[in-house]
């Protein structure tokens, strides 16, 4: 599953590039060609984020990348301290 997804990424970023310079070279007279090229590229870019982020998520839990450096979640302070109280 994981390289079918990895395949996935690769066409789909080489259709966002593609579709993205035929959608800038395409002369202005020719609007439905620019607009369809620009859905086709968004289209895999989009694609091509989703196939990213999944594989990024799927190399952390798998232990072939290492996790981002996160804070660890603080638990809320429970002291009876007021405010303006100096010691």
């Amino acid at each position: 599953m994981t390289k079918l997804i990895a395949i996935l990424n690769v066409i789909a970023w080489a259709g966002f590039w593609a579709f993205g310079y035929l959608a800038l070279t395409a002369q202005p007279a020719q609007t439905g060609q620019m607009v369809t090229a620009a859905l086709l590229a968004a289209l895999g870019g989009g694609v091509g984020m989703l196939a990213f982020f999944w594989l990024v998520r799927h190399s952390e839990r798998t232990g072939y990348a290492k996790p981002p450096n996160r804070a660890e979640k603080r638990e809320p302070d429970t002291s009876e301290e007021t405010e303006g109280e100096v010691i």
